[in-house]
């Protein structure tokens, strides 16, 4: 058994570390998930048209363009994204996690999330906000976003990107944030 958790450990660590910051390293690296964002809410919108309706009245939402996600009896997943309000850009954010269960594989996928109120806003801007995304993220297809309801104020799509993973798996995802304005970026420039 030791000798099958070791690899499965010691990739997970290598996958939460590897996007350990949410803030872009240069203006270029900004530039480029900026890009990235901006499409991934493209294609959101084009696999379910229904999903406008949420970008228009949620009190804000995060998107995470590239969450990547691995694992072999022990996973983990991690990605950066930005974070708007109002539709502005108010500073970025990374989602990471591990579950444990039976899994292998790996993919990447978008992920968006949208608060429906200040409250589960700021618990999300405090840090405080975790959640099982087996239980509350919804595939993005035609017409999930007509029928996906708030829990907690809060509602999760995912869209795959490319790679397969088979799980079976119990775990759940932690959020930060960083503000625009904390680290001298600014809601402007988006």
């Amino acid at each position: 058994m030791k000798r099958f958790l070791a690899p499965a450990v010691l990739t997970l660590a290598a996958l939460l570390t590897a996007c350990s910051s949410s803030v872009p390293k240069s203006a270029e690296d900004a530039q480029i998930r900026h890009t990235q964002v901006t499409q991934a809410i493209t294609d959101l919108k084009q696999e379910d048209p229904t999903l406008e309706k949420l970008f228009k009245n949620a009190y804000a939402y995060a998107i995470y363009p590239n969450v990547i996600a691995g694992g072999l009896g022990v996973g983990g997943f991690s990605g950066n994204g930005e974070v708007y309000q109002g539709g502005k850009f108010v500073g970025y954010s990374k989602v990471s996690g591990g579950n444990i269960g039976y899994q292998i594989g790996g993919q990447s996928f978008v992920q968006a999330v949208f608060f429906q109120n200040e409250a589960a806003f700021s618990n999300f801007k405090t840090g405080t906000l975790e959640f099982d995304a087996k239980a509350t993220a919804v595939a993005a297809k035609s017409g999930a976003g007509a029928q996906a309801d708030y829990a907690n104020g809060i509602v999760a799509f995912a869209l795959p990107r490319k790679g397969l993973m088979v799980q079976a798996a119990i775990g759940g995802q932690k959020f930060s944030f960083q503000p625009a304005d904390k680290i001298g970026g600014s809601d402007e420039k988006k």
